[in-house]
């Protein structure tokens, strides 16, 4: 049984014992997880019996709906002193996520240092480095030997983010360089750190946008960034933790937009079509079911334009539903498998027509395995093997076509920024039923004209 699973066997049975014994035996890491899979009222009974010296630390790892969440069951004191012990980025993070009325009490009864360094960043525009960066980092001045600056360093490490990397400046904050933890502590007691710091190469700006930054950590494969600003003084880092989340955040958001799952303002399409008003369905839904109408009038008249096929060989009308049914079956899988592909992140909309190509690829190998089956069923029951073979080449070349659609549409519907979700399917099936059609009473007439 899962850890998450022995919770709520425990929470069911209202056995705290058995849960806090549970939760003390178990890892941080396996607790966190579990505590992901919760529901909101059961993460409440969890967190309230974490022990307390180790509380802080997990509040610190949850996601931002969680920390709210865990926020309103606390009283005023229990809240302001967790949101007073975070990092401030991550403050800043949690505070612009709450309230605008609760984010300012939260504010205004922090300590005074928290309050001035939260203000610090919450002056940066959202987004950008100055608004993720934290003011917590060990910083030496020029001049110093490593006896002073390890001294300094015992003292800040115990209020700092991190300590692994220590960055040196001028009298007037303007960065100079930087010296990581293990050469300070393997240096000469008497050297300067400025003959054994490093110099800086690549810094940011407290106006660089967020995700370039978090790209550019990944791919110096450093611990963090130096932000700095425009005089070049050093006001504060981005670490790599902080990197990856927002690298995790904005793809989900670009896989989701992408999806048609977010709209542009952010608005989340499912949230839409499942609670929202009946004329704001009607607006995202009806139109594209106008199109299945006209899709199906223009198939009427195609089955129209080939009565004469039908009042010749009425067999031809008895493999009309298998070759829609197929068509409209590959259409299918291919559009779920373009969508889940984005959301995942196994397609790139920057490499679209490799995926596209296979997976034209792949519904010709379908639709030529399928059309030759469903062709000899065709020849043998009828006996007619002319009608057989028009069926084959049918069937083949409407899932072909089908699986074209599947991946096209929806790509097109994305770049217009209009609902792949509620777009796609009539879309595919209305063009799919039309060219299917014409298809096969063209293959029809050609292979079996001669009984007309």
């Amino acid at each position: 049984m899962m850890l998450d699973e022995k919770i709520v066997h425990s929470l069911k049975e209202k056995n705290m014992e058995v849960l806090k014994s549970l939760l003390v035996g178990s890892g941080e890491a396996e607790v966190l997880n579990a505590f992901h899979n919760l529901s909101a009222n059961e993460q409440v009974i969890v967190f309230r019996l974490l022990p307390k010296d180790s509380a802080l630390a997990f509040f610190e790892q949850l996601d931002t709906d969680e920390q709210q969440n865990l926020l309103r069951s606390f009283t005023d004191e229990q809240a302001i002193e967790y949101i007073n012990e975070m990092p401030p980025d991550d403050r800043v993070r949690l505070l612009d996520e709450l309230p605008a009325t609760v984010a300012k009490k939260m504010l205004a009864a922090l300590s005074p240092k928290e309050r001035e360094m939260t203000n610090l960043l919450m002056g940066y525009e959202a987004q950008t480095a100055g608004r993720i960066m934290t003011p917590e980092y060990v910083r030496l001045y020029k001049g110093v030997t490593a006896e002073e600056a390890l001294e300094r360093v015992k003292i800040d490490a115990i209020d700092k983010e991190t300590i692994y990397t220590l960055y040196i400046v001028d009298g007037t904050g303007t960065l100079e360089g930087a010296l990581s933890l293990r050469d300070l502590l393997i240096a000469k007691p008497d050297v300067k750190i400025e003959d054994i710091m490093t110099k800086i190469s690549v810094t940011v700006s407290t106006d660089t946008d967020q995700e370039e930054v978090a790209r550019l950590l990944q791919s110096l494969d450093w611990l963090a960034v130096p932000v700095v600003d425009k005089e070049n003084r050093l006001v504060g880092i981005v670490t790599v933790d902080d990197a990856m989340d927002i690298l995790e955040e904005e793809a989900t958001e670009d896989m989701l937009n992408q999806a048609g799952i977010l709209a542009s303002k952010e608005v989340n399409r499912s949230e839409v079509l499942i609670n929202g008003s009946l004329w704001t369905i009607w607006k995202v839904r009806l139109p594209f079911l106008f199109i299945t109408i006209v899709g199906g009038t223009l198939a009427a008249l195609v089955v129209e334009g080939f009565e004469e096929v039908l009042e010749s060989i009425a067999a031809v009308a008895f493999f009309i539903p298998l070759i829609m049914d197929m068509g409209g079956t590959v259409g299918t899988q291919s559009s779920t498998v373009f969508a889940r592909g984005v959301v995942i992140g196994h397609i790139h909309m920057k490499s679209f027509f490799k995926h596209f190509a296979k997976e034209v690829g792949i519904g010709a190998s379908l639709g030529t395995v399928s059309g030759i089956i469903a062709g000899t069923i065709a020849a043998l029951w009828q006996g007619m093997p002319m009608l057989g073979v028009a069926v084959a080449v049918a069937v083949a070349a409407t899932m072909t076509l089908a699986a074209l659609l599947g991946f096209l549409v929806p790509f097109i519907l994305i770049k217009l920024n209009v609902d792949q979700a509620a777009g796609s399917a009539p879309i595919i099936t209305s063009i799919k039923d039309i060219s299917g059609l014409l298809i096969y009473f063209v293959v029809v007439s050609l292979f079996l004209g001669y009984l007309m």
